[in-house]
């Protein structure tokens, strides 16, 4: 069995023993911080939260630590915008798999 669908699997097992926990709004995180253009690489990518996984990986790590911390068992990546629709606003289209990437490891 592949390596995804063990993991698939595992999650449904847990899904069908308890209720699981996830963690929550990561732009409202990233917002309370009162980070500059400089932390989002430059005045034209302020706001692309999803490039912040390149220029400040250690922001997002710690919005995750807060919400393990919390109690939070499922983690989703900072991915929300991480479309080349999205990313051709910042002209980041050409960094889709390269933020994608970096957003999952």
């Amino acid at each position: 069995m592949e390596e995804w669908t063990l993991r698939q699997q595992a999650l449904l097992e847990l899904l069908e023993s308890k209720i699981v926990v996830l963690d929550g709004a990561m732009g409202t995180m990233i917002q309370q911080l009162g980070l500059t253009s400089d932390d989002f690489g430059g005045r034209e990518l302020e706001g692309c939260n999803e490039h912040l996984v390149l220029t400040r990986s250690d922001v997002i790590l710690n919005i995750h630590r807060a919400y393990l911390a919390a109690g939070a068992e499922l983690i989703e990546t900072d991915t929300f915008g991480a479309t080349r629709i999205v990313l051709s606003e910042y002209g980041l289209e050409h960094k889709v798999h390269e933020l994608n990437v970096a957003a999952a490891r």
